[in-house]
């Protein structure tokens, strides 16, 4: 669709701001819904490294902070009473850091007000580490099969990590590691290696060299080998990756409205009777002038 309104349906009256504004709402939710991102979507949170259970989210919004009427209420030495809000909306899970708060950490990176998280990442809060994941298991999707001739370009898009700023670009296969196109620096000369690449038309990950104290996560779920799909996060330790392949992503359906019915100014006029009334009398009205000025002249 260009800017004035032309589908493939045709140009349409709906190049107008407002339904724009609809139609892109519309591509939003269902660009979400696809990532596992729509809002009301349920959220986990981990501790690594701690004894303290998941926490679990369903709500559209979740507070946190040491007062006792949070919803996830950290020790005091942790967190300010009211310390940040996460809140889901269109876009996804939003952070907000509260006044009365020290800076957070997303990622190892300092947030100061606000920030869009994603499945996967680490929110840190004095000494405490939350990693947030999806509630549901990656790998329990619904694997998306391309065929090989409408195969699109992927990209490994680093967001986070050594890599931050790269984007590496896939086209049968890509492999991270000592023996790949980019070594994965891990904490205490730690290595793991990973390999992305297409199979019976599936974009598959696999890991090849696993590390034990450094598991490989999609989306906050530990994995050894899934179907990837667009907008997944993988972890590894600090690296943080994001799958780029915008022509996997299916094309929302566009339901066209029904017209409004035009209405003709005869109908603005009243019953059609009427309308045919006033024409028979404009006709007399002509033809009685007519023989007047025909008798006189």
């Amino acid at each position: 669709m260009d800017v004035q309104g032309a589908t493939k349906y045709g140009p349409t009256k709906y190049g107008s701001a407002k339904c724009r504004l609809i139609m892109h709402r519309d591509l939003v939710d269902c660009m979400l819904e696809f990532r596992g991102l729509s809002t009301g979507s349920p959220m986990r949170i981990e501790f690594p490294n701690a004894a303290r259970e998941d926490f679990h989210w369903t709500q559209a919004q979740l507070r946190i902070g040491s007062a006792p009427d949070n919803d996830l209420v950290l020790a005091a030495g942790q967190a300010a009473p009211q310390h940040l809000r996460i809140q889901q909306d269109r876009r996804g899970w939003i952070l907000q850091v509260l006044p009365s708060a020290d800076r957070i950490h997303v990622n190892a990176r300092p947030v100061r007000e606000r920030a869009l998280l994603r499945a996967g990442d680490v929110v840190s809060v004095g000494d405490c580490r939350m990693l947030l994941r999806a509630d549901q298991d990656p790998a329990q999707r619904s694997p998306l099969s391309v065929p090989e001739q409408g195969r699109c370009t992927v990209a490994l898009r680093a967001v986070a990590g050594p890599l931050s700023g790269k984007v590496l670009s896939l086209e049968d296969s890509l492999e991270l590691g000592p023996q790949g196109r980019c070594p994965l620096e891990l904490p205490q000369g730690d290595v793991a290696s990973l390999r992305i690449f297409w199979q019976d038309g599936q974009l598959l990950l696999e890991v090849t060299q696993p590390s034990e104290r450094h598991p490989l996560r999609v989306n906050g779920v530990i994995a050894q080998k899934l179907a990837l799909q667009p907008g997944d996060q993988v972890g590894l330790a600090k690296h943080r990756f994001v799958i780029d392949a915008p022509g996997m992503e299916p094309e929302p359906e566009i339901v066209m409205q029904e017209p409004e019915p035009v209405h003709l100014p005869e109908e603005a006029a009243g019953p059609i009777g009427e309308v045919w009334w006033l024409i028979v009398t404009a006709a007399v009205l002509a033809l009685g002038i007519a023989l007047v000025l025909l008798i006189r002249f």
